[in-house]
């Protein structure tokens, strides 16, 4: 071996930073030496001799090394580039070089790092961070449905901190529950769970979370609810959260009687209403919805009760402020409004001309407005067609006594036959093969028909037989 394998061979086997490839250039770039530390010696590379090194990396190694020898000629040494060497048994390993100057123009010594257990704790890294952006979205999808669920439950559902009792998160039937309201717009996270229970019930109350923080569950107590006391069965159950564990609370009316005959009355006429197939909305005195039925819903574009319950009326009014202030005006004036037009606009963007009928009445407590919407769209394109037709054939009723019935007729005919024929002709956008197609006629039947009447256009003519 010479000097200078001797020297490559002493700089290969130090212990400390110890290169996985070392090789010794001339200054033409060509293999002198070649040596590979004991991690890579199941690797050959005696045929690497008197080669290019450019020759043996990979094929995208070329211009790189290049770099690297040309900086090392010029200032002694390279920066640290990244080459997928090519080796002899075919494989192809990530690796880091650097290149330096030996004295004495004594030719370059090329150090190489395998990188490839950089490179799969890389492919490691990115494959973990792949699982966990889709454990994220997972994560994200459950809390959605949870919260679907937990909104659009009819139970009464509150979540409570176990160190000061205080609401975490109510649905809206717990809301509604807790307040009263039938609005249940409130928010009542902060609040003190206890508050909303009748002093009477609140020692029974604290006992049974006591035995739930022990036990993580307790049976069902009876507690009274709201400023009116309403009766409601009361269970809960301990749950894991972040950072510690809450309780989850469930509300459920207590069957303490049998309804009474008002009670099954006021049942049976608000699902008379609920039937109606115009919109009917109970408002409160602010204009807030209290009740609305299926009608209204599909006219606003709205899925659920709950959505539109303590919204204003006036949010879905083509003008909110305008109709809005003129209903509620007339409202105070007269009690009643009949026929009141205005648009209606949906959650979707869809747009329904309605006639608005309402009434205020005054309650015990407060005053309520019921408001019917009826969907008169169809009547009041009807109703245009209808008028026009209408004036076209005014002047027939004039003839009558001067004019034979024949000729009554056959111009009543050709009145009714020109108004069709010219609505067909807008309808299809001045295309004459759709309207003879839309009226069953040929288009020679509907030229004539055309030419009698003035409808002719030769340029609508010109466009048609283009299409052709």
């Amino acid at each position: 071996m010479t000097e200078s394998g001797k020297a490559v061979a002493e700089i290969a086997t130090r212990p400390t930073g110890q290169p996985d490839l070392t090789l010794l250039l001339d200054m033409d770039g060509i293999i002198r030496d070649a040596t590979l530390s004991g991690a890579m010696a199941g690797e050959s590379i005696d045929g690497w001799l008197g080669r290019p090194w450019s020759e043996v990396a990979g094929e995208t190694g070329g211009d790189k090394i290049k770099r690297m020898v040309d900086d090392a000629r010029a200032i002694g040494f390279s920066a640290f580039r990244q080459i997928n060497q090519r080796f002899p048994s075919g494989v192809e390993i990530p690796m880091e070089f650097t290149t330096m100057l030996l004295g004495d123009q004594a030719g370059m010594l090329v150090l190489g790092k395998n990188l490839q257990a950089v490179a799969e704790l890389h492919a490691r890294l990115i494959a973990a961070q792949q699982t966990m952006e889709r454990d994220y979205w997972r994560l994200r999808e459950v809390e959605t449905r949870y919260r679907l669920v937990f909104e659009a439950s009819n139970e009464a559902v509150v979540i409570v901190s176990p160190t000061d009792l205080r609401i975490v998160e109510a649905n809206l039937a717990a809301v509604q529950a807790l307040t009263g309201l039938q609005r249940g717009n409130e928010d009542l996270a902060g609040r003190e769970f206890l508050l909303d229970i009748r002093p009477q019930d609140r020692e029974a109350a604290r006992a049974m979370l006591s035995r739930v923080r022990e036990r993580g569950k307790a049976l069902s107590i009876l507690v009274h609810l709201g400023p009116s006391a309403q009766p409601w069965m009361l269970r809960g159950a301990l749950m894991p959260s972040e950072p510690g564990q809450i309780f989850l609370l469930h509300f459920t009316p207590a069957a303490v009687s049998a309804p009474s005959p008002e009670q099954i009355e006021h049942s049976a006429i608000k699902e008379l209403i609920d039937r109606v197939p115009d919109g009917f909305v109970a408002l409160d005195a602010a204009g807030g919805v209290q009740h609305a039925n299926q009608a209204f819903l599909d006219l606003v574009q709205v899925g659920t009760k709950a959505a539109v319950i303590g919204e204003s009326l006036a949010r879905w009014l083509s003008q909110p402020g305008a109709d809005w202030n003129a209903l509620l005006s007339q409202l105070r004036r007269y009690k009643t409004v009949r026929l009141f037009r205005t648009t209606l606009r949906g959650e979707l963007g869809s747009e329904t001309e309605v006639e608005i009928s309402a009434v205020d009445v005054d309650g015990d407590e407060q005053s309520y407005v019921g408001v019917l919407l009826r969907n008169v769209s169809r009547r009041f394109n009807d109703a245009v067609e209808g008028d026009s037709l209408r004036m076209a054939l005014g002047p027939i009723s004039e003839q009558l006594g001067r004019s034979s019935l024949r000729k009554l007729v056959k111009d009543t005919v050709s009145i009714v036959e020109q108004h069709y024929v010219k609505e067909a002709l807008e309808h299809a956008g001045g295309n004459r093969t759709a309207t003879a197609e839309l009226l069953g006629l040929s288009r020679q039947s509907l030229y004539a028909k055309l030419n009698r009447y003035g409808l002719d256009d030769r340029e609508a003519d010109t466009q048609d037989i283009s299409e052709d």
